[in-house]
């Protein structure tokens, strides 16, 4: 007994230094791939725990708006204190950096001179949205952490797209067949549905698209399906039976394409029988397949939107591992190629996760295979404009790759699966690609017209717009969502929102912005710009040494790059200018940039790509004219 208690005693006093050893080994690494080089310990520590609420806020930002702005305020607050920390961190400069805090203060000055200025105020929050960015680059202190938060970005995406194919052939919920006059699913009376899910304290589905008139008889028809009953999910009919006997009045939640909609059932209607169908007076049942996926936000819009931007990136990634002719004539140089291969990667800030170009290859079928995931899950969404999107993104990227061959191939293949998406489309919503009989469509018409009619209204409007929400409580006044018969929402534009609520200055900052980023990417990623002045000395991007490396050239920006490009890098700015792009056009009909989830996703993207424009061409940003 005293050997087993001797024993015991000895390992829990050599724990510590047992833990210490793994641990020590663990930091150093966490050190290498954050760049920490301080010997403050405590500062040291700030900047470790920056970067891990980093981390975790790069895995929540593809499935929890909450638990993504938890962990950035976390790491903001870690990255304020070391500010304050000797010796103290210089903060990364940008040639965004004028852009974006001009369109930072015009909305405040715009929400101080609001009609409603105590709503515009407190919506300065999204607008500070931004500061994502900056918390991004001063985080990233070498392009082997940028390529770690990247690939991390898109495992944490994989995970909610691949869920949409395994859902979709477990089916869910229960759709009906069969229905009789007298089933109690006929006399269902209809319930406000947004109001329902603000109820259940979750997001609304797809703002615009829900009736807003209620004491009405709802049959549910062939085909639809409902999916929770109380907020709670179903997959038998015997389960929806007795979730109706429990209660006198019970809401369900139904799917009919293209929306969902609630309606209350009694208890009183339910039919007697021997078993469920009979109660409920339906033929049959089964799951249903036929739903708009939402990924885990639970808004179909937004996940779409978000989806979109990574799948830009998950394509420029795979379109630079496809590599070029001298890649191939690499591969068969065997021996010599491998040195070669060593001394591209010699330095660990610049160490890609695929080395030799025979990596780059193994890389691209596990980069197709996210890809055609991703691609699938946005199918399924069922949402034109993020389809669009992403197809103008696919060919933007394969254009600013400077490779005809892959334009040709990738027109190929995005040419059939945007006619698939077509007839996904028409099939599960019901309605065409242009349907003037889509309340979607009649509804954005008519607040883009109502939207340019207030914002023409007056010089004020003009300029300074109406103030951010201000048509909340001024609706009634300026006659808007067509005299309220119209569910109270946005103007499902982001020029136009920005135009009606901060006025012409605010959208001409905004495009400026985007401008700015779209010309570092391009310029990073090896694309021509004739005339900016801006041009590459050597079209085989070769250096004195003979390697890949390449050198810019500009006495105006004396933008220098010594250092090597590699696939991943390049990647990653073709991914971040295709999402750019994609988000650009998707904004015309959403208010993308109002969106919290869409945007932290977006400025996110933004400090992945202008932090390695940065670290990659050594921005002098004092030299650096636009």
């Amino acid at each position: 007994m005293k050997t087993w208690i001797s024993k015991i005693l000895f390992t829990i006093y050599h724990l510590p230094f047992t833990i210490k050893l793994p641990m020590q080994s663990l930091l150093k690494q966490l050190d290498e791939l954050t760049g920490v080089e301080t010997e403050n310990n405590f500062a040291k520590w700030l900047e470790r725990i920056a970067f891990i609420f980093l981390t975790l806020m790069v895995l929540s930002a593809p499935h929890s708006i909450a638990a993504t702005q938890i962990t950035w305020l976390s790491g903001m607050l870690a990255w304020t204190i070391r500010l304050f920390i000797k010796p103290r961190p210089k903060l990364v400069r940008t040639p965004l950096d004028v852009a974006l805090w001009a369109f930072f203060g015009w909305s405040v000055i715009s929400a101080i001179f609001s009609y409603a200025p105590d709503i515009s105020i407190d919506k300065l929050r999204n607008v500070a949205l931004f500061l994502i960015f900056y918390f991004v680059v001063n985080n990233l202190r070498n392009v082997r952490a940028v390529k770690f938060l990247v690939f991390a970005l898109i495992f944490s995406c994989l995970a909610s797209a691949a869920w949409s194919p395994v859902e979709r052939f477990i089916g869910r919920g229960v759709q009906i067949s069969g229905i009789s006059a007298q089933s109690p699913l006929v006399k269902g009376q209809h319930f406000n549905h947004d109001v329902y899910l603000r109820a259940k304290g979750r997001n609304l589905r797809s703002p615009g698209n829900a009736e807003t008139s209620e004491d009405k008889i709802v049959s549910l028809i062939e085909g639809d399906a409902i999916v929770e009953v109380e907020g709670r999910k179903i997959r038998t009919l015997d389960e929806l039976v007795a979730e109706i006997e429990k209660n006198e009045t019970t809401y369900l939640e139904c799917f009919r394409p293209p929306n969902y909609f609630t309606i209350r059932v009694r208890r009183a209607d339910l039919l007697s029988g021997a078993n469920s169908l009979d109660k409920l007076g339906i033929g049959s049942w089964t799951h249903s397949r036929n739903w708009r996926y939402a990924g885990f936000y639970g808004h179909i819009i937004t996940y779409a939107e978000v989806l979109q931007l990574i799948a830009s990136l998950v394509l420029g990634l795979f379109i630079a591992s496809l590599g070029s002719k001298e890649d191939a004539e690499t591969l068969r140089r065997g021996d010599a190629a491998k040195e070669q291969d060593k001394s591209l990667v010699g330095e660990k800030s610049a160490r890609p996760f695929f080395k030799s170009p025979r990596r780059r290859v193994a890389a691209s079928p596990f980069l197709l295979l996210c890809l055609i995931t991703m691609i699938f899950a946005l199918l399924t969404t069922f949402t034109r404009s993020a389809q669009i999107a992403f197809v103008i993104s696919a060919f933007s990227i394969a254009l600013a790759s400077g490779s005809r061959k892959r334009f040709l191939v990738l027109a190929a293949v995005i040419l059939p699966v945007a006619l698939i998406g077509l007839f996904f489309v028409q099939q599960s919503r019901n309605v065409g690609f242009d349907d003037k009989k889509d309340d979607s469509i009649n509804y954005r018409q008519t607040v883009y017209r109502e939207g340019f009619e207030l914002w023409t209204s007056s010089p004020r409007n003009f300029f300074l717009g109406v103030g951010m929400d201000s048509v909340k409580r001024y609706k009634k006044e300026w006659h808007l969502f067509d005299n309220g018969r119209l569910e109270t929402s946005h103007f499902h534009s982001t020029p136009l929102q920005l135009l009606v609520e901060r006025g012409l200055p605010a959208l001409l900052l905004w495009l400026w912005i985007l401008w700015i980023y779209a010309r570092m990417l391009l310029k990073n990623s090896g694309f021509r710009i004739q005339d900016s002045g801006f041009r590459i000395q050597d079209s085989e991007f070769k250096n004195k040494n003979g390697t890949s490396d390449f050198e810019f050239s500009n006495p105006k920006s004396k933008i220098q790059n010594p250092k090597s490009e590699d696939w991943q890098t390049r990647g990653i700015l073709l991914g971040c200018f295709g999402g750019l792009v994609g988000f650009f056009v998707s904004s015309f009909v959403n208010y993308s940039l109002g969106d919290g989830e869409v945007a932290m996703v977006f400025f996110l993207l933004m400090g992945f790509g202008v932090s390695l424009a940065v670290q990659n061409s050594e921005f002098r940003i004092q030299d650096f004219k636009f």
